[in-house]
């Protein structure tokens, strides 16, 4: 059985990881390694789209991925209990066409007792932004662990 610590019930510390955990993963950018966090059947709403299960979490990634150019992610711990936890996020991208954007969302998060993701709800909202507004630039580093701006 695939374990993937920290293991639930979480405490604000082991919450922190698994939210930083998730982060890193996700910049990655890479729909294999980022689904491996997931169980074999694990439901997905993202926006008004519903995926159930590791290939579709893959496949829904990869085109995610394919358009949403330079993507890079910030999340932040917002709340957890037993086996739940909370995020609000933010990620900026440029389209096909070379617009900027930010998204900021909010992610609830329910764990199997192998740590292992088994239901995730996004809620995302999407801004048009000017290059020069950017502020997220590739994985975060040690430094810039300051919490998320509102705007």
């Amino acid at each position: 059985m695939t374990t993937r610590p920290p293991l639930p019930p979480f405490t604000e510390e082991t919450a922190r990881q698994k939210v930083q955990a998730a982060e890193d993963a996700w910049n990655t950018r890479d729909p294999r390694k980022v689904s491996l966090a997931y169980t074999e059947d694990s439901i997905w709403r993202n926006r008004g789209a519903f995926v159930t299960g590791r290939d579709q979490i893959v496949k829904f990634l990869a085109t995610k991925w394919e358009s949403e150019l330079d993507y890079a992610l910030r999340k932040e711990l917002w709340a957890f209990g037993g086996n739940r936890i909370a995020v609000r996020f933010q990620y900026e991208i440029r389209d096909q066409a070379g617009q900027w954007w930010r998204s900021y969302g909010n992610e609830l998060w329910e764990f199997d007792a192998n740590g292992l993701m088994r239901r995730r709800e996004a809620s995302i909202n999407d801004v048009p932004i000017e290059q020069n507004d950017r502020r997220i630039f590739g994985p975060r580093t040690q430094s810039d662990r300051q919490p998320l701006p509102l705007q």
